[in-house]
């Protein structure tokens, strides 16, 4: 049949298709020596904390005094070694340099993210066992699907950082959709342990719900964005936006797994670190942004430098903000010293820059504009600004307010620089930080004079205003098409882990003199919608709800309902055999669904060749043999097409439609 033949041609395009794989973990590259180390690591926390573990439980357990103090001697030990472990890692971790542009350049670096790191797991034995137990296939003919799939996993535990490892990571998320409809019933686990370890802290942990393997892929989708974003050439407007695009993103992939994945058992994905990453990747935009201000506009203009100054010091606000959701009680501990010390020097080293350009602005021109009245966030002390634009003196004064300023903010972003060994290291920073101090600084000796007696003023703040607001672009799954790697297993609307059928029944159908007796409907698989009472169907054990999954032998799940139509029709005299199965799980929701959807349309086809027409309300109906009642945080997805596929036909893949989600997925 067609359908047999479509089935074979995709599954030949998926198989002779560019085989996805992941970056080598034992390449010389300073990213993958960096992962490597951070894997080692990894592996040696878990040691050290399961060796820990049992030392407290000899500990609690025994009653000999001696034994007490040998076991607290070791427990000092193994804590000693977590802490230089936890030291290490958290290098690591700030080891910015490494994900940084290799471009001369001379940018302010940004704070990219590391992977989360995962064990192998096998998932051969389980899922031939539901393939074998639900669904009452032969698991050896599925060997190369798992294998397929397990070749997925493995690949995407090493990403290459660039669009390649963004769609490995997105193909795999995309799978894990129908792997977790095929094979994870509601209330029921397969048994298998997903092991995943801290990004931050390289803390183990271990579950059993396939929400925490989805949940940390998505992690690393919004952490592969960050790298990607740290290492564009900034020093043009092409790389600028790139980079805006890449954190703009990663903020989308950390907000949404913030809305839609709860009970998270790794602190990188607790609520309060997810909202610390998302604000941390829109001050990293906003910082792109006001690059990208300073070298679209020629600062030789007045409105320009006004502009330049308001752009830098909402830069400073939104990382002062970012430092305030780092020092909140939950986070406080968990980030990197390192990253708080970036995020404050950031915050003051563009507050500088504000008051530097607003300085430049009133020193350097003599215009007076409106915008310098809504300028400042209150009046300078002394005159009345008007008078100040006016008078040449008053107007030098306040530009030398603000490069006291500068300067001042230009100190602390150094001095909290030096306190940071990490920081210290990074010879761009320091580059950086010290060109623009040293720049404030001469521009303030320059507006000072010997006869200038007069105290300077303290400068008021500038209002804080950017050109391109931050957005928080969520993930689209759509973008990468993925097939279903199981779909042998037949239309995902009925052949699912949820729904529950009995044993194949083989009818023997023979025409009478009225016809066969009963009413198909849609496709992939036909459904039995009617039986006429007394008709050869009835005689035959048919039933209304039935669906026909094989004729003659023949596998027809898949099949449309113009070809079942026609090889009933043209059957001979001693009739025809068709595999019959008849749904179980949620008989009366279905029921009660069914009966609505076939009131709505009434052009039932009594084995017609125009039976095409109905395939829409067939949808309908495998929806409603789909759908269950979602239980409370729990994952679940709107789908709009029968047969297992998702919404968006291309060729021979589907997108998946991921975007409309009514419940949390819960990582119990």
């Amino acid at each position: 049949p067609t359908w047999l033949n479509k089935i074979k041609s995709d599954k030949l395009s998926h198989g002779n298709s560019e085989k996805q794989i992941g970056c080598d973990p034992c390449s010389q590259t300073q990213r993958s020596k960096l992962q490597h180390r951070r894997a080692r690591i990894n592996q040696q926390i878990n040691k050290e904390m399961r060796m820990r573990a049992g030392a407290e439980n000899l500990f609690r357990a025994t009653t000999n005094n001696k034994v007490k103090e040998t076991v607290a001697l070791e427990l000092s030990f193994v804590n000693s070694n977590l802490q230089l472990l936890k030291e290490e890692l958290e290098e690591l971790n700030s080891n910015m340099e490494v994900y940084q542009t290799e471009s001369e350049a001379i940018n302010v670096p940004m704070i990219p993210l590391g992977l989360k790191e995962t064990k192998e797991v096998d998932l051969t034995v389980p899922l031939k066992d539901v393939i074998c137990e639900h669904y009452g296939e032969d698991s050896s003919l599925f060997d190369k699907e798992i294998k397929e799939f397990m070749e997925l996993r493995q690949a995407m535990r090493t990403p290459s950082r660039n669009e390649a490892g963004l769609e490995l990571l997105m193909e795999y998320y995309n799978q894990l959709y129908y792997l977790d409809q095929r094979f994870f019933p509601p209330h029921r686990t397969l048994g298998v342990h997903f092991h995943w370890y801290d990004s931050l802290t390289g803390v183990p942990s271990c579950q059993r719900a396939l929400a925490f393997e989805k949940g940390s892929v998505l992690f690393n989708v919004g952490a592969l964005y960050t790298q990607i974003g740290a290492r564009q050439d900034r020093s043009a407007t092409a790389g600028i936006d790139r980079a805006i695009d890449a954190f703009q993103r990663a903020a989308g992939a950390f907000n949404y797994l913030k809305e839609n994945f709860s009970n998270a058992p790794s602190l990188d994905m607790s609520g309060p670190s997810l909202c610390m990453l998302v604000r941390l990747m829109i001050a990293q935009v906003q910082e792109c942004v006001f690059e990208r201000v300073t070298l679209t506009t020629p600062d030789t203009h007045f409105i320009t430098q006004l502009q330049v100054a308001k752009e830098a010091a909402r830069v400073s606000d939104v990382y002062s903000l970012v430092l305030q959701t780092m020092s909140q009680t939950l986070v406080k501990d968990y980030v990197p010293f390192s990253w708080a010390s970036m995020v404050q020097v950031k915050a003051e080293h563009f507050r500088a820059l504000s008051h530097y350009n607003a300085a430049v602005a009133l020193c350097d021109h003599t215009q007076s504009a409106k915008a310098l009245f809504q300028f400042h966030v209150s009046s300078p002390a002394g005159p009345p600004l008007s008078q100040v634009l006016r008078d040449p003196e008053d107007r030098r004064k306040l530009g030398k307010a603000h490069l006291r300023c500068a300067v001042i903010r230009h100190e602390e972003a150094m001095r909290v620089h030096g306190l940071c060994k990490i920081l210290r290291k990074m010879d761009i920073l320091q580059e950086v930080l010290s060109f623009m101090y040293k720049r404030s600084l001469d521009k303030y000796s320059e507006m000072d004079r010997e006869d200038d007696f007069d105290e300077t003023a303290e400068a008021p703040e500038i209002h804080s205003q950017t050109q391109h607001k931050p957005d928080i672009t969520p993930p689209n799954f759509s973008t990468v098409p993925v097939t279903d790697i199981f779909q042998r297993l037949g239309p995902l609307s009925v052949f699912c882990a949820r729904a529950r059928w009995g044993p194949v029944r083989v009818v023997s159908l023979q025409r009478g003199d009225g016809g066969l007796g009963l009413t198909l409907r849609g496709d992939s698989p036909v459904l039995v919608a009617g039986v006429v009472p007394g008709g050869c169907a009835q005689e035959a054990g048919l039933r209304e709800g039935d669906y026909i999954v094989a004729v003659d032998g023949e596998d027809f799940k898949w099949a449309k309902h113009g070809e079942v139509v026609h090889i009933l029709k043209s059957c001979s005299d001693r009739g025809i055999q068709l595999g019959i199965i008849t749904l179980h799980t949620h008989d009366t929701q279905v029921g009660v669904l069914v009966v609505v959807s076939l009131c709505v349309d009434r052009r039932q086809v009594m084995l017609s060749p125009s039976g095409d027409e109905a395939n829409a309300l067939q949808r309908t109906i495998g929806r409603a043999k789909g759908q269950r009642t979602a239980p409370l945080l729990n994952w679940n997805r709107k789908k709009t097409g029968g047969g297992g596929r998702a919404t968006k036909r291309l060729g021979s893949t589907f997108s998946l439609p991921f975007g409309n989600l009514r419940d949390c997925e819960s990582m119990y």
